[in-house]
């Protein structure tokens, strides 16, 4: 909100720093894509830009796209600029959204895929998987943050290797893998999941997480959410008593009567009224049955 208000004491310049914000728009402006490019070239050199603009389509069910996508309001105005104005968030976040913008319409990044065998004494041989980076392209600007460790693993980038090269042997680890559960969720790959479900819009998601931790049902734990007992209270009666509500589709299915609302194709007044009757009917049973 900050960054789009503006209001930061910048020589020669009183606007917002970004587009407006509470979008999900991927759609980038014709003049914020010639000068993503401009400054590639500048900044990178011409083979890192591409002949025609990258343009992307939203996979978001009931995305809000009246706006442009989220991206600096000049894109020549570098992060490194304004460090000295805007605090450390701001900063940090300014310099995520100017990113993401100029790698978006950078030359995709090519990797090459390797195996190597490595000869450890006589009958020992050891084999290493994973990536070279032939040609940086986007990664030079940016590189998506790994949010799951299984992922880390998976991707594990190699130094460049000829065959006969002598390695030092620094360590040798014997380890044993067992199945591991799924990753708790982080704030990051919570928002992945609500998105998939349609569950909230961007401008709610900062609020879901602040309830979560405000009503203590979960807390937050090396960047990961572990449930409370009053989470698991919480959850477990609402499950028993109003699955119907709590329900995944739930939420995604309320949004598209909403947008029946807005096209007229429903009736605002049914639409409560249906909801009201079953949910007030729910509400008394429980409180008959239950004791506290």
């Amino acid at each position: 909100q900050q960054l789009y208000e503006g209001n930061f004491e910048i020589p020669g310049y009183t606007g917002g720093l970004i587009t407006y914000m509470r979008t999900d728009s991927v759609n980038l402006s014709e003049q914020a894509v010639t000068q993503a490019k401009e400054v590639i070239e500048q900044e990178f050199g011409q083979e890192y830009a591409i002949d025609k603009p990258r343009q992307f389509s939203n996979k978001t069910k009931g995305a809000q796209e009246a706006h442009e996508a989220i991206r600096p309001t000049a894109v020549n105005r570098a992060p490194e600029s304004l460090k000295s104005t805007l605090s450390s968030d701001q900063y940090r976040l300014y310099d995520l959204i100017w990113r993401r913008t100029v790698a978006c319409q950078m030359q995709h990044a090519l990797v090459d895929t390797v195996a190597v065998n490595l000869a450890c004494g006589e009958g020992n041989t050891f084999r290493a998987t994973g990536s070279t980076v032939a040609s940086p392209g986007f990664l030079a600007v940016y590189e998506e943050g790994v949010d799951n460790s299984k992922d880390a693993e998976r991707d594990v980038r190699l130094p460049v290797l000829d065959e006969g090269d002598l390695l030092s042997l620094t360590e040798i680890r014997a380890g044993q893998h067992f199945t591991e559960p799924p990753a708790r969720y982080s704030e990051a790959t919570l928002v992945k999941t609500l998105e998939e479900y349609g569950i909230g819009r961007p401008s709610t998601y900062a609020a879901i997480i602040q309830t979560l931790q405000q009503r203590e049902y979960a807390v937050l734990e090396k960047r990961r959410f572990y449930p409370t007992d009053v989470g698991r209270v919480v959850s477990r009666f609402l499950t028993q008593h109003f699955d119907r509500y709590v329900d995944y589709d739930f939420t995604a299915k309320l949004e598209d009567q909403l947008d029946d609302i807005t096209s007229g194709k429903e009736n605002w007044i049914t639409v409560l009224e249906n909801f009201w009757k079953d949910f007030n009917s729910n509400v008394s049973n429980v409180k008959e049955k239950r004791t506290r």
